[in-house]
């Protein structure tokens, strides 16, 4: 394949070896997402950092801990990320519908590098905030795009596996920044400005090595067959599925199914503008609007059930727990810990169970831990500080959290970003999930910026308010969110094709238009075959005809009109 360099992997990996490099790459990017994340934690323990330079803090006089003089400043420095990766994720989704995966991955590698430089480098907070804008700018890029990269590559029976082991990266990325901040501060007992400018310098290695590297893979099949490079599309596709025996048959039938879904939406969506999304307006069967609010609110209620507030705030959660001090920081550090190796079920279970009972059993999990964790909360601060009971008590709510951490990186931590990357038709998929990452940035922007003043103001019962967030998901997944699990992503317009925004509803009409669209559904979902019987050769360039997303559409016709067809075809 001369169009495709000598030097990309496509000509020395395939299949799964192949598949797996890919993933490590999506995974690096994901590491540094995690890594980004946890990174503040410690960051904001800094008395360097939140004394002498933010000025938003001072240390408490008897035990060390900060003491927060200035909570809408402290949390606009963190959520102000949230506005850079709100912006980004929507020039991410433009350019990677536009320019393709590879290039986008690389421009969010360069944004997030100038901007973690220039946090290093930080010597006030406006300086700060700016360089966080910056940093979230280049994040929202590879948010929006590297999942999309991943499940365009991945095969539909493990897609849920692969992107799964992706954010197990992720959490070891938020794992290595709680110990690295642990180890720097005991440098010169944790008063420097290393204590805190290090940690935000180490992201800048996985960056640098992904900015180098990425240009050796290859682009999505997907995105090539959209843009009309086909050849170079089948080559890749062929080099991911096999190019053999039963795997060629597979392959040509996938690439077929691409086309021809590539061709329908083509002819049912007039407008691919990111407000045209959002308003449904111009996508006609494949009600794009709605696939919108639905990525939009599942990343916004991820955030809410809970995980912000603990993966940036778990100091701060600890010591309304009653923890010490100076047993925070370990504690918190060993709570990633967990929540990494939690993550290792979802990679077991997410494409056996399916997303919808992923999410199921992971909101009822942690609505209980979160309540629980408040009422253990409330009732050690009813005993005297450092009695038995005290101590009892603040256990148990620190335990609580463990379980909530562990349970959320088993279930609601990856399917909200698989989804987005599945359900969006091709023409539009980069952009669909970057409205995803609108929703995570609204989210974890909000909540962040709240946090501190809730923790402030009411103090435990803010868990509470988080394990209300788990019981509302648990009605809002059963109704509006269709499985996308063991489907292909081009069977995934089907899906979404009813005009009720009910899920039952949404089945029912996929499986009636599944029957009279077979050319959409050929690939991998039935394993049938896209070689001729007689020669043994690939079928090529057989396009699909007629096909249609409304079930009225193919529905038999009269009996007159079936008669005058046989008449002027026998008579033609």
């Amino acid at each position: 394949m001369d169009l495709i360099s000598k030097y990309n992997v496509v000509h020395k990996l395939q299949k799964r070896s192949l598949l797996i490099a890919i993933n490590c790459i999506a995974a690096l990017s994901i590491f540094f997402f995690g890594y980004d994340q946890g990174m503040m934690g410690g960051v904001n323990g800094a008395r360097n950092y939140y004394e002498d330079h933010m000025h938003f803090g001072h240390p408490d006089p008897v035990t060390g801990s900060p003491v927060i003089d200035d909570e809408l400043l402290q949390g606009g420095i963190v959520s102000i990320y949230y506005v850079g990766t709100l912006v980004g994720c929507l020039v991410g989704g433009w350019f990677g519908d536009k320019y393709g995966r590879i290039k986008t991955i690389a421009l969010g590698a360069g944004w997030a590098i100038l901007g973690a430089c220039l946090q290093t480098s930080a010597m006030n907070s406006t300086w700060m905030i700016f360089a966080r804008l910056i940093n979230g700018w280049g994040t929202g890029i590879l948010n929006a795009i590297v999942p999309v990269w991943a499940t365009e590559t991945a095969e539909h029976k493990s897609r849920g596996q692969f992107v799964a082991i992706e954010f197990t990266l992720n959490i070891f990325g938020v794992v290595v920044a709680y110990w690295l901040e642990y180890a720097c501060s005991f440098y010169k007992g944790g008063n420097g400005s290393f204590v805190w400018r290090f940690p935000i310098a180490f992201q800048i290695v996985p960056l640098l090595f992904l900015l180098g590297i990425v240009w050796f893979f290859p682009e999505s099949p997907r995105w090539l067959v959209k843009v009309g490079r086909e050849e170079e599309g089948r080559y890749v596709l062929g080099r991911l599925r096999g190019e053999s025996g039963e795997d060629l048959g597979k392959a040509e039938a996938e690439f077929q199914d691409i086309r021809n879904i590539a061709e329908l939406e083509r002819k049912t969506a007039s407008r691919t503008s990111y407000w045209s999304m959002f308003t449904g307006r111009g996508s006609g069967k494949l009600h794009i609007g709605r696939r919108v609010q639905l990525v939009v609110w599942l990343q916004i209620m991820q955030e809410w059930i809970g995980i912000a507030g603990v993966t940036i705030y778990a100091p701060t959660i600890f010591r309304t727990a009653g923890i010490g001090n100076k047993d925070v920081q370990w504690i918190s550090g060993l709570n990633t810990i967990t929540y990494m190796l939690s993550t290792l079920i979802c990679v077991f279970t997410l494409d056996r169970i399916g997303r919808r009972w992923t999410l199921y059993w992971g909101s009822v999990v942690q609505g209980i831990a979160m309540a629980a964790a408040g009422g253990l909360t409330t009732a050690g601060q009813s005993h005297p500080p450092g009695s038995a009971a005290a101590r009892a008590y603040s256990s148990g709510a620190v335990a609580m959290i463990f379980l909530f951490t562990a349970t959320f990186g088993a279930t609601w931590l990856t399917v909200p970003w698989l989804y987005p990357a599945e359900i969006f038709p091709l023409e539009v998929r980069a952009k669909g999930n970057a409205w995803g990452v609108v929703g995570w940035s609204v989210g974890n922007g909000w909540l962040t910026l709240l946090c501190p003043v809730m923790f402030k103001a009411i103090k435990e019962n803010t868990y509470y308010v988080f394990a209300a967030a788990n019981v509302i998901t648990i009605p809002m997944v059963w109704a509006l969110y269709p499985e996308s699990n063991q489907r292909t992503l081009e069977e995934m317009n089907l899906v979404f094709a009813a005009d009720s925004i009910w899920n039952w509803d949404a089945e029912k009409n996929f499986k009636i238009l599944k029957e009279q669209n077979p050319e959409l559904v050929q690939a991998a979902q039935r394993g049938h075959s896209a070689l001729d019987p007689e020669t043994g050769l690939p079928i090529r360039g057989s396009t699909a005809r007629n096909m249609s997303l409304d079930v009225n559409a193919l529905q038999p016709r009269h009996h007159d009109d079936v008669i005058d067809e046989k008449q002027t075809f026998k008579h033609g």
